[in-house]
């Protein structure tokens, strides 16, 4: 059973106050929103590390590339729609030079809420991954993130965006869970059926496999927290013990998490796979879990697209 639900951004700030006394090369860079986004709490700390750059964000990823050419260690924040407008500062400075950044976004996807459509970012993970040397994370809950965290500053090399967001999620994992780059993690496993998940959607994912099995559907539930290295050997495993693909994502299933797993499944082992999120559309204010419910992303739109699946034609129209 799910635990009670904790901050990501609280993990990610605390964890960064720690890994600092550890390691004195770790430099964490902010675009003044570091009381949000909790890098605030390494500032107090260790303020002779810490660099507010205003609201300047494409100076603060140049300012990043630079010292981690310099062998700095370098975390930089903000809220993730804001980096989005460093896109070429973070394709020429610090992927072309495949150098150790790692950007740490938080607000993003639909649990933004109240904010609306212009903060709602849904597309953020196709915009990185893209990215040559990239590396993409979407933890699951506060104890992956501090976990992702930890392997970032011991063994993370070149570039790697991790993707968090403003609510607090259900803690899934134990505490002694530990990330492994390129790596899925299975939270249930199943014959019938398989749903592939990322960040907020995989504790929806558990709650529909439940339901699922009162209706005689067993269903496997993975975390795919890496996005990009992606494990392949999950998704083709899954492929050939059940047959049938549902992934899920707080994101646009055009080039995100739903486009990988079907990039893999076509070439090596074609079965159908059918994604559920934002559909080629903006975000809408509201409530950030009301709008699961909105946009048909919610436990019973799970259920039902994953029942829709063991008929002969599956109906999209259902899921808009």
């Amino acid at each position: 059973m799910a635990g009670q639900p904790q901050s990501l951004r609280e993990a990610y700030g605390e964890e960064l106050k720690q890994l600092g006394s550890k390691y004195k090369d770790i430099v964490v860079m902010d675009a003044d929103l570091s009381t949000s986004t909790k890098t605030a709490i390494f500032g107090k700390a260790y303020p002779d590390r810490f660099f507010n750059m205003g609201i300047a964000e494409q100076s603060m990823v140049s300012t990043a590339a630079g010292l981690a050419l310099s062998g700095k260690k370098v975390f930089a924040s903000t809220f993730a729609v804001f980096l989005m407008r460093t896109y070429e500062q973070i394709r020429q400075s610090v992927c072309y030079n495949n150098l150790d950044v790692n950007f740490v976004v938080t607000h993003a996807g639909l649990t933004v809420g109240e904010d609306g459509a212009t903060q709602q970012i849904v597309e953020d993970v196709g915009i990185m991954s893209g990215l040559p040397n990239m590396k993409v994370t979407v933890p699951v809950d506060s104890v992956e993130t501090k976990s992702v965290i930890d392997f970032f500053a011991e063994k993370g090399k070149g570039p790697n965006y991790v993707r968090l967001t403003r609510e607090k999620f259900p803690v899934l994992n134990d505490k002694d869970y530990e990330f492994k780059q390129g790596k899925a993690h299975t939270f249930k496993d199943g014959e019938d059926i398989t749903i592939i998940g990322m960040g907020a959607m995989v504790s929806f994912a558990l709650q529909a496999a439940e339901q699922l099995k009162g209706k005689g559907i067993d269903a496997r539930v993975i975390n795919m927290s890496s996005i990009k290295p992606i494990d392949r050997n999950a998704i083709i495993k899954a492929a050939r013990d059940t047959g049938k693909i549902v992934t899920v994502e707080e994101h646009s299933i055009l080039n995100g998490l739903g486009s990988r797993v079907a990039e893999v499944t076509s070439e090596e082992c074609p079965v159908p796979v059918w994604r559920l999120g934002m559909r080629d559309t903006f975000g809408k204010s509201g409530k950030g879990w009301e709008l699961f419910e909105y946009f048909h992303m919610g436990v019973d739109d799970i259920v039902k697209l994953a029942e829709s699946c063991f008929r002969e034609e599956p109906r999209y129209e259902n899921f808009p």
